[in-house]
């Protein structure tokens, strides 16, 4: 099985990655979100080390920027149109009713979880050719400062570290979740934000937890 470009030996990991939890919940079959968590790591170092190396003058703070551009939900959702994931999507009849194979956030998660399999299938080398050639290839479509990396920024600039965030409540039906996500600064909540996916619920989180630092 072809997915990516990439030719898969166990094509049972293609099919997970492709396999929305709308679909699963109907069926027997395994969702992506363990793919798609496992990805999000994946695709964090490879982007890391693609910046670092592109070049070696950059200061650990424009990389910050520049990172955070390209690994928001807008420019995987474009990079996973690129490689036509959304007409490959597994979705439940209400997900595609709803039209969800175009949604970016259901989008940016299917690129985690496809590139989570291709690692696990075949390592890191093909997963950094699959990321340079859909993703880093293109300009960035999100802000290159979000509210995620602005936090973080501020915190390391006061020796603190990084903050955490935690799901607290989901809500509503497969087709149209919503996600209430906490932001926890020296691990005690922060603020929370609320969204139509993980990471956009994390980033209204991260806002609401700027407004404490602005002067």
């Amino acid at each position: 099985m072809t997915v990516a470009g990439y030719t898969f030996r166990n094509p049972s990991l293609p099919e997970t990655a492709l396999t929305h939890s709308s679909y699963a919940n109907e069926t027997a079959a395994a969702n992506n979100e363990r793919l798609e968590f496992l990805g999000d790591a994946v695709l964090g170092f490879i982007t890391a080390e693609a910046l670092y190396e592109q070049d070696p003058k950059m200061p650990e703070g424009e990389l910050t920027k520049l990172r955070a551009g390209y690994i928001c939900e807008k420019s995987l959702a474009g990079a996973a149109r690129r490689l036509g994931l959304g007409e490959q999507l597994r979705l439940g009849r209400g997900e595609k009713a709803d039209g969800g194979g175009g949604r970016d956030s259901i989008l940016a998660d299917a690129f985690e979880a496809v590139l989570a399999a291709i690692y696990l299938d075949g390592g890191v080398g093909p997963c950094r050719e699959m990321v340079k050639a859909s993703l880093l290839s293109h300009p960035p479509a999100g802000p290159v400062r979000d509210a995620k990396s602005r936090l973080q920024e501020v915190l390391q600039g006061q020796g603190r570290p990084s903050p955490e965030y935690r799901i607290v409540k989901e809500s509503g039906p497969d087709h149209k979740k919503v996600f209430v996500v906490e932001a926890l600064i020296d691990g005690v909540p922060a603020a929370q934000g609320t969204g139509r996916s993980r990471k956009t619920a994390e980033m209204a989180a991260a806002d609401k937890a700027l407004e404490g630092y602005k002067k």
